[in-house]
């Protein structure tokens, strides 16, 4: 049982960000450490934004509610099906969201598996805004997935290259790229923070399970049915592709694509694959200074919270 007590906070943090792998229990955990601090949560999940995409995206609504008290959430169901949502925007509506915790006096507790999101906030990204390149898009429009990833690779100092794995996804990649983010775009202005980094780890095979078993629950409950009413709202397939995982997978089986049994086999390999992502992505993190203090995701709930306590109390 969590203790039900807020405890006063004389932190040296400006923030505390909960990272980790799907499937980790960082939501959990950051809802019990916001009801101990009397915080609140800000979401730093890329597809978590999107409304209506909700078994699909991991949206643990129960884990907000801990000991009979609803903790709020921000930047969760803020954008429509079929938009496509940018860490520059994830910064400007962080910083709105943070801004006004401050003036309450309200502790930030940040929580998802977005390695960007959490990056872009910790380390206070310059983003530039980057307007569409109407025909840029058509000339690229015309090259194959082979030739758009070599024009890609020319870029020495690529954004991300995580998100290549769609033609859309690509072109956007080169878009940015070609832009010239010096050339009088709007950079954000974003504020410094001193933030506690801990992340949630498991060894590689409890990972494994439960990332298999919650993919069977999600499945259980009803996830195929959620893509199909995205599609039956009008929601093109090809942006959902776009999404990725359970999205992308769900909708070729949907569409007749592939079968219900390499739908289920392929989206397992695919989430196994995006936790080793994730990972990866914390450990360049680390490589580049940012300390993440690391708990046994093992440990009984009330530990893990109060190492939590202990570090935040310096």
């Amino acid at each position: 049982m969590i203790k039900n007590v807020t405890v006063e906070l004389n932190s040296i943090y400006d923030l505390l960000v909960v990272i980790g792998p799907t499937a980790s229990g960082k939501t959990a955990l950051a809802a019990a450490i916001a009801l101990r601090v009397g915080g609140e949560i800000i979401s730093a999940d890329s597809r978590q934004v999107y409304r209506g995409m909700n078994l699909g995206t991991g949206k643990d609504y129960d884990d907000y509610h801990v000991n009979g008290t609803n903790i709020p959430c921000y930047l969760i169901d803020i954008a429509d099906p079929g938009y496509k949502y940018n860490v520059f925007e994830y910064q400007r509506d962080f910083n709105k969201v943070y801004s006004d915790l401050k003036k309450r006096k309200i502790f930030p507790v940040v929580c998802g598996g977005s390695g960007m999101y959490a990056d872009s906030i910790i380390t206070g990204y310059k983003m530039f805004e980057v307007p569409p390149d109407s025909g840029l898009r058509i000339e690229l429009e015309k090259k194959s997935m082979e030739e758009l990833k070599e024009i890609l690779s020319t870029f020495k100092n690529l954004h991300n290259t995580t998100d290549t794995d769609t033609r859309k996804r690509v072109i956007r990649a080169i878009e940015i790229e070609h832009s010239g983010r010096n050339k009088g775009n709007h950079c954000s202005e974003f504020p410094k923070v001193r933030a506690l980094v801990t992340g949630i780890t498991f060894d590689r095979d409890t990972r494994r399970k439960r990332i298999s078993e919650r993919l069977k629950q999600r499945l259980d409950s009803g996830m195929v049915d959620e893509v199909k009413n995205l599609i039956d709202m009008g929601i093109n397939t090809e942006t959902l592709i776009y999404y990725g995982l359970e999205y992308k997978f769900i909708t070729l089986y949907l569409t007749g694509k592939i079968s219900c049994q390499e739908m289920v086999r392929d989206l397992e390999i695919a989430i196994h694959q995006f936790a080793k992502r994730q990972m990866t992505w914390f450990r360049g993190m680390e490589r580049r200074g940012i300390k993440i203090n690391w708990i046994d995701g093992q440990l009984p709930m009330e530990e893990k919270v109060e190492k939590v306590m202990e570090l935040l109390k310096g």
